[in-house]
């Protein structure tokens, strides 16, 4: 087992604790979920594989990668709820930050996950550059800022987008870094060393509206999964 960091406190400054706020996220209520982009993940992976998932919340995705691809996983999660509920289910989980030099030799993994976490983060490039250093293999999912109900808000009300925020509001949102899908391939090729081998749009099952948003990703897709592969020397 690594030692990750487990002096954190994370605080929120907000004077009413009623309010609603996904900066210092609670799993107590949600010890189980499951989010329309897990399939599409589990997907990617190769059965038998060794799989970290950075910012893996309650730990619901690596519970369903251990079932269905007989993984070695482990995780990060930086909420202390998020831990202990991964503990309870005996997940190999550690507390601490993700956006930081990680504790793990290079290549200890074949896949790397951050679902829908990047956003979040302080430090965007050095956890990609850290998820490219400890596995061969990177998937990113994230909220596509550029989605066009987003543009239209933001043209129309002149306010960020509550759809991008999922009903949150700009000053108690756990979103710090909003990005679109060009952005992410911005910050790929400025980091160097990896190959995109595939941008998973395909969100709805449905022929149709799959090929709109392929043809358009960056305008129509919600959350797109970067299907990433570490360029070997």
């Amino acid at each position: 087992m690594v030692n990750v960091n487990k002096n954190i406190t994370h605080t929120v400054a907000i004077d009413h604790p009623e309010i609603n706020d996904n900066r210092n996220y609670n799993y107590l209520a949600f010890p189980v979920e499951e989010r329309p982009e897990y399939s599409r993940i589990v997907s990617m992976i190769q059965a038998k594989s060794r799989v970290i998932d950075l910012g893996c919340g309650n730990g619901s995705l690596l519970q369903r990668l251990i079932k269905e691809k007989e993984v070695k996983a482990y995780g990060i999660e930086l909420s202390e709820s998020g831990v202990t509920i991964c503990k309870e289910k005996g997940l190999q989980v550690e507390q601490g930050y993700i956006d930081e030099r990680l504790p793990f030799q290079e290549n200890a993994f074949d896949y790397a996950i951050c679902n829908v976490t990047i956003q979040m983060v302080r430090y965007p490039e050095v956890l990609l550059t850290e998820m490219k250093r400890i596995a061969k293999y990177q998937i990113i999912s994230f909220p596509n800022f550029a989605f066009y109900k987003n543009r239209i808000e933001m043209i129309i009300k002149g306010r960020m987008p509550k759809k991008m925020l999922f009903g949150y509001s700009w000053y108690n949102t756990g979103h710090i870094h909003q990005l679109s899908i060009k952005d992410m391939i911005e910050l790929i090729q400025t980091i160097g060393g990896l190959k995109i081998i595939k941008i998973d749009v395909d969100e709805t099952g449905k022929k149709l509206k799959n090929k709109i948003i392929q043809l358009f990703p960056n305008l129509f897709c919600v959350v797109p999964i970067f299907f990433l592969e570490k360029i070997e020397k």
